[in-house]
């Protein structure tokens, strides 16, 4: 009877503040949603879509219409076409260069905050590295090494590396001064092992935050380095390089960059607003700031 009674008295389980915050967050729910439309129409659509190298110098520079509903370019190929088969080079080769840098910036983050004989080289190589501007920095390893996909790829993990590898550094800190992990050395554990049972768990969330932030700035930086020719070269379309072969027709036939380009725009701030959400639902100290942040404004207003 005493076990009845106690399991009616329990006091009900209330829900984890990270799930309410995603209940609630409708930004973080629509913003994962038009991206996710995108993504599809990406892989979907280039095979219902006529073939992005078929030309047609008859119908060159057409307008939008029903036939051709972002118009044609110079040689007549469906601008349409070429946008989402580009998307697929441009959102492809971002996601690549994120998980690349993201993976290499993790383990550098948690040796170099776990292992202080290893911080101190490990961080001025990084320090080393950001204090170059990016772009410059991509440009200089993609002439030196020749412009392709793989240079392009090879530079932009050494460009982003250094950023989630500071992030995570400094949460790598603040979890090594815990209580639990110093009973786990004293217990006798190694510390390899306490890095991957008791870290590495509690800064995947950061980390993935890093990987969505990571991956609106890689698209950027793969759109600039494909508009001036050191990314991947045409005919093969990327939205870059559209870009930069519809700047000559600007005044005559201004969809040839605005389609490619809103479309950039449109995917970065995607991902930002994502980033954002998803670092207020993971990061508790975020999360407070937010909070206090929406009660500031109720009283004001």
């Amino acid at each position: 009877m005493s076990v009845v009674l106690a399991a009616t008295t329990r006091p009900a389980r209330q829900a984890r503040p990270g799930g309410r915050l995603f209940r609630r967050n409708r930004l973080l729910v629509i913003s994962s949603v038009v991206l996710a439309v995108i993504v599809l129409a990406v892989l979907v659509l280039p095979f219902f879509l006529p073939s992005v190298s078929a030309t047609d110098p008859v119908n060159r520079l057409l307008p939008p219409s029903a036939a051709n509903p972002l118009g044609t370019d110079s040689f007549g190929r469906d601008v349409l076409s070429r946008l989402v088969s580009g998307g697929r080079a441009s959102l492809g080769l971002s996601a690549l260069i994120t998980l690349c840098a993201a993976v290499t910036g993790l383990v550098i983050g948690l040796i170099s905050g776990f292992f202080r004989a290893a911080d101190a080289v490990l961080m001025r190589v990084m320090d080393a590295w950001m204090s170059f501007p990016a772009i410059i920095l991509a440009m200089a390893l993609a002439i030196s090494l020749g412009a392709s996909i793989w240079t392009e790829l090879i530079a932009l993990t050494v460009i982003f590396t250094p950023f989630t590898a500071r992030v995570i550094r400094s949460r790598v800190l603040g979890i090594a001064g815990r209580a639990y992990i110093g009973a786990a050395r004293v217990s006798g554990m190694s510390k390899g092992k306490i890095l991957l049972v008791h870290v590495f768990p509690n800064v995947l969330p950061l980390a993935l935050v890093q990987v969505v932030i990571l991956s609106a700035a890689a698209m950027l930086v793969d759109g600039a380095m494909s508009f001036l020719g050191l990314g991947i070269a045409p005919p093969t379309p990327t939205w870059g390089n559209m870009i930069a072969e519809g700047r000559s027709y600007l005044v005559q036939a201004p969809w040839l960059v605005v389609a490619p380009g809103v479309t950039i725009m449109a995917c970065v701030f995607l991902l930002n607003l994502i980033g954002s959400s998803l670092r207020i639902a993971v990061d508790a100290r975020a999360r407070t700031l937010n909070e206090l942040q929406r009660l500031r404004t109720r009283s004001v207003s």
